[in-house]
């Protein structure tokens, strides 16, 4: 039996179970078939040349052993936080901790990048104000009720998977294609791929907004176990056929070199008409993803407030639209600061940092569980962890660098407030 800390039923902090498997699986889907798709295979097929195919299959291996890891935990733990809850649960409140501080900091930088995306397509040379006022939007959606946030989400995926199925069809029924491009692997190297599967791991890590939204999915022992694996199968799927018809139609070179990848298959296969389609879809699925990333972050706020390592008063949950209203609140207006004074350049890296780290935490949380309590073959937390660490290490060298110092900022204010707790405990015992 769970020991972990829920508000008790009735209590006004407490949030309600609306979400069902299909709300649980559009939710995960509207946060990995985003604007990851549309911004990471560029760079990737820069790092991993002809291992492009190669390196995203690493990286769903490694997101199949998170999201297996992740899914036995929610079911045992069906609260808000995500691995902030599992770590500090099976690890100690320090793993905890830091689990949610790499989520929350890496994922506020993620929601700026996004933002900033959606501002690059509809008005480019206004893409900090169009930023800031799709964070005002969605930040207004959020706060009226988890169940429309839902319902968009259902609309922003069925558009983004229309577009990605008719950039796909187009590319590979037109006469550009040439099977000879997917010459897999012949000039790869070892790091080269393993520092794509990096970068396309930022595409993949939505489904832990399924395990964050826990405390408000029906039913969540059954319901999130189910949900994770078959948003991420899907996505999967999308995310090979995406990129086989980019590469059938563009070569790794011609991949390597555009800025907007889809945007040039479409060019390419001799469907201009398709390129306003494909900036419109990519600037959709940038506001899905936004969407979906300000809920997890206020929720995963909402658990650390709850246990005092943010504000307590972060903790309240209105008592009409039974939200975390003033978690959500604070990180719209700190995406926003972000989004209106900072680039996406470096932004992909830098998240994925924080991301691998968070489920690095989640794969050694899994490793502790009991057969009693759903324990996944041994195997899946091992290569879980292990991928992590390698795939964060292998990020560029700026990422890295200031992965790790955002990761050390947070380990030190940790430790300062455990000892200024623990020596006015000892000044004033009780």
């Amino acid at each position: 039996m769970s020991n972990v800390s829920r508000p008790a039923p009735g209590v006004p902090n407490e949030l309600q179970r609306r979400l069902g498997l299909p709300d649980a699986v559009v939710i995960g889907l509207g946060s990995m078939i985003g604007a990851g798709i549309f911004a990471s295979l560029a760079p990737a097929a820069r790092a991993a040349g002809s291992g492009l195919l190669l390196g995203l299959a690493l990286a769903a291996v490694v997101a199949y052993c998170n999201a297996t890891s992740s899914a036995r935990l929610a079911a045992l733990y069906p609260a808000s936080g995500g691995t902030y809850v599992y770590g500090r649960e099976r690890l100690g409140e320090f793993w905890g901790y830091l689990a949610g501080w790499a989520f929350v900091v890496g994922k506020t930088a993620s929601c700026a990048a996004m933002a900033l995306t959606v501002g690059s397509y509809i008005w480019p040379g206004q893409a900090h104000a169009v930023a800031v006022a799709a964070v005002v939007a969605l930040a207004a959606v959020n706060y009226a009720g988890v169940q429309k946030s839902a319902l968009l989400t259902r609309i922003i995926v069925a558009v983004v998977l229309t577009v990605l199925a008719v950039v796909t069809v187009a590319s590979l029924t037109s006469g550009a294609v040439d099977t000879a491009r997917l010459d897999i692997g012949t000039d790869a190297t070892a790091g080269g791929v393993l520092q794509a599967a990096g970068l396309l791991f930022f595409a993949f890590a939505g489904y832990a907004r399924i395990a964050t939204l826990g405390e408000e999915v029906r039913d969540p022992a059954r319901t999130i176990p189910r949900a994770i694996p078959i948003a991420l199968g899907i996505a999967l799927v999308v995310y090979t056929l995406v990129a086989v018809s980019v590469l059938l139609v563009l070569g790794q070179d011609g991949l390597a070199a555009a800025g907007a990848p889809l945007t040039e298959a479409a060019r390419a296969a001799g469907a201009d008409w398709l390129v306003p389609v494909v900036r419109v879809g990519a600037a959709v699925a940038a506001l899905g993803s936004l969407l979906a990333l300000i809920l997890g972050v206020s929720r995963t706020t909402l658990a650390m407030a709850r246990d005092h390592h943010l504000p307590h008063a972060l903790a309240a949950v209105h008592p009409c639209f039974k939200v975390p209203h003033r978690a959500e609140l604070i990180v719209g207006a700190v995406v926003a600061v972000a989004a209106a004074t900072t680039d996406i350049r470096g932004a992909i890296g830098f998240s994925s940092f924080g991301v691998l780290a968070y489920y690095a935490i989640a794969n050694a949380s899994a490793w502790t569980l009991i057969p009693a309590e759903g324990r996944p073959a041994r195997i899946i937390p091992v290569i879980g962890l292990t991928g992590c660490l390698v795939l964060a290490f292998a990020l560029p060298l700026p990422s890295v660098l200031t992965g790790a110092a955002v990761l050390l900022v947070g380990a030190t204010a940790y430790g300062t407030r455990r000892m200024l707790t623990d020596s006015t405990q000892r000044r004033h015992p009780r």
